[in-house]
């Protein structure tokens, strides 16, 4: 059976944490971005990310980051993959993250404007980056429950491969991240405010039902001849 990845980004608390987990989410993303309303220093990531099982992955999610920041938040979650969500350069990116796998954030315009980014050659430029996460463009760098326009890109050419590395993010929501992986099909998909019930504090009951939702579009996928 197709099973699409899950990213519950932005956790601040050890309840939201634990049930993210239980609920069934792969990774779980923590903001090192002071300037984010959900931001968590690299201590307080780690006491979190402590909270995980082995199976879940933890996602630190910095914006332009200097390596000691960078490097204090890894002795903290040793073995985190490092999202980079600013505007650091491919040869930044692959320096701060040293062996550890990264992902890189793609800020797509919203609205008319999303065709005119060049996805394909941002992904070819990224080409070290485990993962290219495509977001939209907002203040404040994520998180901000706005969407791009989703046939803009044309997701199963071989210069980016969606279902090998694309992770969907922006604006994504229980209602409407089953349509989503049904048009894009990508590795992962990765919400937060879509999940919340205020900025850093998750709604239980809505992680539970974006993940159900997730599933039911793998499962449409995998019925699909």
């Amino acid at each position: 059976m197709r099973r699409t990845r899950i990213k519950i980004c932005g956790l601040t608390r050890e309840a939201d944490v634990e049930h993210a987990a239980a609920a069934g989410a792969d990774a779980i993303g923590f903001v090192l971005y002071p300037g984010s309303p959900r931001y968590v220093d690299a201590r307080r990531a780690g006491a979190l990310a402590r909270r995980l099982p082995a199976c879940v992955t933890p996602v630190l999610l910095f914006v332009n980051a200097s390596a000691d920041d960078v490097a204090a938040a890894l002795d903290a979650v040793p073995h985190a993959v490092l999202q980079f969500h600013g505007d650091e350069t491919p040869a930044q990116c692959a320096a701060l993250a040293g062996t550890r796998p990264w992902w890189r954030a793609a800020r797509v315009p919203v609205g008319a404007g999303a065709g005119a980014f060049d996805l394909l050659e941002y992904a070819e430029r990224h080409a070290a980056a485990q993962a290219v996460l495509v977001d939209a463009h907002v203040p404040g760098y994520g998180g901000g429950g706005q969407s791009f326009d989703w046939t803009a890109f044309p997701w199963s050419h071989p210069r980016l491969r969606a279902a090998d590395r694309v992770v969907l993010s922006g604006g994504l929501t229980p209602e409407n991240v089953t349509d989503g992986v049904r048009l894009v099909r990508p590795w992962a998909v990765d919400v937060s405010s879509g999940v919340e019930a205020a900025k850093g504090i998750k709604d239980p009951a809505r992680v539970t039902a974006f993940i159900a939702a997730v599933r039911r579009a793998d499962q449409t996928l995998t019925e699909t001849p």
